[in-house]
């Protein structure tokens, strides 16, 4: 079987996405961004304004079994969220947001591989934001912005497959590509972490109503430094080597082409070749989140703020 990876993908407008130049400029970007808080939220520290709130939306995923179609497998998602506005320009915002993500090989151009999974997303993460336009919750003030961020995240995962049996395995301690069987040297290839590191970036648009509330809408994706959200990233190791080390089971999940009829022969499809490239080691997956959130003010409110228009002294 022949895997089919997309060409570079042209633009955003198609639903289709360039990952490596996403994954390249998302750094360029970010550190830009953190560089220019740092440099602006100094002379605004006497600025200062706390939100707290929630956001709900959805959250998909970008990798081997979805390479390129935006929001498509989209899952509830969740959370809560801190903000911090240094000025009517900068803000740093914490957000803990709880999704899901999976994929199928089922009806695209890799339907023969015949791969699927799920994955629980928890995130911890850490973001500036850039408004585009001074931000005030006064009345005769500007109340509304889009904006841009970026920022860094630590989250979990936890891809799992649903075996022809019916019956939900997690992938990662089955060791699907060969992982835990020592080679012909006695070296194993260790299981992958369950933990990584993320950039998030993205952009948003807020409104202030009131003098305490805070509405808006945000969409981000998360450029992570794993390959295995899905549980696929490299070649198909040798299917009766891990039936004999790990199991029926593993080998089964491990290489689901068989699973298939082959019309030309109406006999089951044969199991890949060991070394036959199993996924796209050239690159790593993303995962998104995109919701609207709800905000409440609250905390200091100096009256040298300038997040506040200033009362007119009394004669």
């Amino acid at each position: 079987m022949e895997l089919i990876l997309n060409p570079p993908f042209k633009s955003f407008r198609s639903g289709e996405l360039n990952l490596k130049a996403v994954k390249r400029r998302t750094l360029i970007f970010t550190t830009c961004v953190l560089f220019a808080l740092c440099m602006a939220s100094a002379p605004a520290a006497r600025a200062q304004s706390s939100e707290f709130g929630a956001l709900v939306g959805t959250s998909f995923y970008l990798g081997d079994l979805n390479q390129a179609g935006l929001f498509k497998g989209c899952h509830l998602a969740g959370g809560v969220m801190y903000r911090y506005n240094f000025s009517p320009r900068w803000a740093l915002k914490a957000n803990i947001l709880f999704g899901k993500v999976s994929a199928s090989d089922a009806g695209t151009l890799n339907a023969q591989r015949n791969l699927s999974f799920m994955s629980p997303i928890s995130e911890l993460s850490v973001q500036a934001e850039l408004n585009f336009l001074k931000l005030y919750n006064a009345p005769q003030q500007n109340r509304f912005t889009p904006y841009i961020f970026a920022g860094l995240s630590l989250f979990s995962f936890d891809p799992q497959a649903q075996h022809p049996n019916g019956t939900w395995y997690e992938l990662q301690s089955l060791g699907t590509e060969g992982q835990g069987i020592p080679d012909s040297n006695g070296v194993a290839a260790k299981r992958y972490s369950l933990t990584s590191f993320a950039i998030p970036f993205g952009i948003g648009f807020k409104v202030t109503i009131g003098r305490h509330i805070c509405l808006g809408a945000e969409w981000g994706i998360r450029y992570t430094f794993t390959d295995y959200l899905d549980d696929v990233r490299g070649v198909y190791y040798d299917n009766d080597v891990l039936r004999e080390q790990h199991g029926s089971i593993v080998a089964d999940l491990a290489d689901r082409t068989p699973e298939l009829i082959d019309p030309e022969t109406n006999a089951p499809y044969p199991y890949n070749k060991p070394g036959t490239q199993r996924g796209n080691t050239t690159t790593t997956d993303l995962y998104s989140f995109a919701g609207i959130f709800f905000t409440v003010k609250f905390g200091n409110e100096s009256k040298t703020c300038d997040l506040h228009k200033p009362r007119k002294p009394r004669h």
